[in-house]
């Protein structure tokens, strides 16, 4: 049956497989093109309301930003703070979990930047790849 002699579950979640590998947790937390913006972004900006968020990223719809920002709360990513003012001020700032994932976040984006022109044929010879702004900034902070 479903059940061992002690009573256990010989089966486990799907979740519980994956975890096999570390970076089947790093998908899942930032799974989709937008959460590791939001945490780009807070980590430069420190904290920043919903609206300052969109703003930063651009072309994030309304939908996909509250539905990312849940997701990375419930991860532990972010926090959210909310004052008791009319109208409501809510505002987001990275947890320590999220400020721990910065400088991976840094070292994929400068990855990225090396090697984006790479796929780019049209490019010149021997133009730079981009990078992200907000880390670049953060990064200028830091040192």
């Amino acid at each position: 049956g479903k059940y061992d002699l002690e009573g256990v579950s010989m089966y486990q979640s799907k979740l519980d497989k994956d975890m096999r590998c570390p970076i089947k947790y790093w998908q899942e937390i930032f799974e989709g093109k937008w959460k590791s913006c939001i945490v780009c972004v807070l980590a430069e900006k420190k904290t920043l309301r919903y609206g300052m968020i969109r703003d930063e990223i651009g072309d994030i719809t309304d939908t996909v930003l509250s539905t990312d920002l849940k997701e990375l709360l419930d991860n532990g990513i972010i926090e959210r703070k909310q004052y008791e003012e009319m109208p409501i001020r809510v505002e987001y700032s990275l947890t320590e979990k999220g400020w721990s994932v910065v400088p991976v976040l840094h070292k994929v984006c400068k990855w990225a930047g090396e090697y984006y022109h790479d796929m780019k044929k049209d490019e010149e010879e021997g133009s730079k790849g981009k990078e992200c702004q907000h880390l670049v900034n953060w990064n200028k902070m830091i040192e």
